[in-house]
């Protein structure tokens, strides 16, 4: 059963050093904002398995894998489209662990687990740089807007002649 859980209390979980736990939850990711586009995140609650790992010094080894589609326009077509990732994210907190080692999860503090922030974090690191409605999409024309995808390879527009050499075109070779 999935329960919805922004956090997760990690200290309730009373686990001894080497003790490993799996748990199935659901998690509701706040929607994207790109570029002036907003892109929700599908489902709503997102069905994700936790698996969670004390390590000595009282620290924790973390893991968080959940699939999620991003639902919104297509970054060159404009037209809607949803686009779905695969999300495996790895988290180590270690307390009291030197600063430059970065063992120390930004996601916990004082035993509880930000869930939340981190399925939005994980899943914002697995988007592309564009998020397109086919990885070959053409776009839109530059210069009348019509979508390539459905224009055809015989669409193209007549460049006007460049007016830096107009005068050239004054010249008379009888």
């Amino acid at each position: 059963m999935n329960t919805e859980t922004d956090t997760f209390d990690l200290i309730g979980l009373r686990m001894t050093s080497g003790e490993g736990r799996k748990f199935d939850l659901a998690v509701a990711i706040e929607p994207y904002e790109l570029g002036q586009d907003t892109y929700t995140v599908l489902p709503a609650e997102i069905p994700a398995e936790l698996q969670i790992s004390r390590t000595t010094a009282q620290g924790y080894a973390l893991r968080l894998r959940f699939e999620a589609s991003l639902d919104g326009a297509c970054m060159r077509c404009l037209e809607p489209t949803t686009v779905s990732f695969v999300v495996d994210s790895r988290e180590v907190s270690q307390p009291g662990a030197n600063a430059d080692d970065e063992l120390d999860s930004p996601y916990v503090s004082d035993g509880t687990l930000a869930l939340a922030a981190w399925a939005r974090d994980a899943l914002a690191l697995v988007l592309p740089a564009a998020l397109l409605c086919k990885p070959d999409c053409a776009g839109l024309c530059a210069v009348c807007g019509t979508d390539l995808n459905s224009a055809g390879a015989d669409h193209h527009h007549e460049s006007e002649p460049d007016s830096r050499w107009a005068k050239l075109s004054e010249l008379k070779f009888d």
